[in-house]
């Protein structure tokens, strides 16, 4: 498994794509705007560039003629995508902390969720729950990703829509991740930690459903 992942780190993915993550996480030096946005903009353009790639570059064929087992192939990209997920998720928290330090001594009015340690426990669920659609879906196949890209968006969109509505329309909500964030670090740890844990077993989930998916389709 090893080797492949280096397969798709190396010669796989294009560099650009791993330039990304430090590029749209300046994003969050934005003053108040919707964070929700930084870490999926992995799902609007590094995913489909990247299995377009894999495609183009007949990829799947390509593996199949390496002494290597389906449910490696599958533990192998998903692990790349989880490396590309946490770089999109590790820089946006980079520059959320240098956003903290610049915005510190301003009067900013959030409208939406400010990036806080809740925040980013909501960012990985938005993560999980595309990880959960996504690889499904794809490994149904292994080739046509579109379908599975949209329905995956989807979901994690109605997520972050919900959320975000619910942190407008709710004050006690609202309060709690944008206006006395300090007296409340416990509750946003607790969330953090959900997020976190709710990504490491929809991740799992998903990988199992897709190696096992993955195992009745025909490679030519």
């Amino acid at each position: 498994m090893y080797n492949l992942v280096i397969k798709d780190l190396k010669i796989g993915i294009q560099p650009i794509f791993f330039v990304m993550p430090f590029l749209l996480g300046m994003l969050m030096l934005i003053p108040s705007w919707i964070y929700f946005i930084v870490p999926m903009y992995f799902f609007w353009i590094s995913v489909p560039g990247i299995f377009g790639n894999f495609r183009a570059q007949n990829d799947l064929l390509f593996t199949t003629m390496m002494p290597v087992t389906k449910p490696d192939m599958v533990k192998a990209r998903v692990f790349v995508i989880i490396i590309l997920e946490m770089l999109h998720v590790g820089f946006a928290v980079i520059f959320g902390l240098i956003h903290d330090l610049v915005y510190s001594s301003m009067n900013i009015t959030y409208y939406f969720f400010a990036p806080t340690m809740g925040f980013w426990g909501l960012c990985m669920v938005i993560m999980a729950i595309f990880n959960l659609v996504f690889l499904p879906m794809y490994y149904k196949t292994a080739y046509k990703y579109g379908g599975a890209l949209g329905m995956a968006v989807a979901a994690a969109m109605i997520f972050a829509g919900i959320a975000q509505w619910l942190g407008i329309q709710i004050p006690t909500l609202f309060d709690v991740f944008n206006v006395s964030v300090a007296d409340h670090l416990a509750v946003h740890a607790l969330i953090l930690i959900a997020g976190i844990a709710i990504f490491a077993i929809f991740t799992l989930i998903a990988y199992r459903v897709a190696a096992k998916r993955f195992l009745n389709v025909e490679l030519l």
